[in-house]
């Protein structure tokens, strides 16, 4: 052989340029729901359901899209309405009536005091236990890459976010 196509193989290549085009132009719409569904949640997998179940729902009403130019805005709506659909989920109504988050703190609670007390609370810890946190809880990070990252077991890393988590939870309490 000597490397040149013959005419099936160069059909192929420019039958496929449009795809390309169209899997890049997917792939910068993905990043970018993913960008706005991680501006609403709280970690990188709830922000990959999110998108996910955005997906399904743009596939789904695509027969509402009037204008195709509109595409990337109206994927980026949905996915923000998908995310709020999400938190708000993740919130329970107690048998008083109340409304809860998940982890029990109460929801009534200003955004802004709950931040500051969070800030206080990995304050008060060392600046390694800060990390693990912050790598487990605000970014993401599942157990085994932390442990991967940081050269220790996996169990070591779940024991030190129990007890921080334990501790956290004695120095919240009144």
């Amino acid at each position: 052989m000597n490397g040149d196509l013959g005419p099936s193989d160069e059909r192929s290549r420019a039958d496929r340029r449009p795809f390309d085009m169209f899997e890049d132009k997917l792939l910068q719409l993905y990043q970018e729901m993913i960008a706005v569904a991680l501006a609403k949640v709280y970690n990188k997998s709830d922000a990959q359901d999110v998108v996910q179940e955005a997906w399904v729902r743009i596939l789904t009403k695509r027969h509402s899209l009037r204008e195709t130019d509109k595409l990337q805005a109206w994927a980026k709506a949905i996915t923000a309405n998908t995310a709020s659909n999400a938190n708000r989920r993740s919130r329970r109504v107690l048998p008083s009536g109340d409304r809860e988050w998940s982890d029990g703190l109460p929801a009534a609670r200003d955004e802004a005091d709950i931040i500051l007390e969070i800030r206080e609370l990995l304050g008060e810890l060392d600046p390694k236990t800060r990390a693990l946190l912050l790598y487990k809880f605000y970014y993401g990070y599942k157990d085994r890459e932390i442990a991967a990252a940081w050269q220790v077991p996996v169990g070591t890393i779940k024991a030190r976010i129990h007890r921080t988590k334990l501790r956290l939870k004695q120095w919240m309490m009144p």
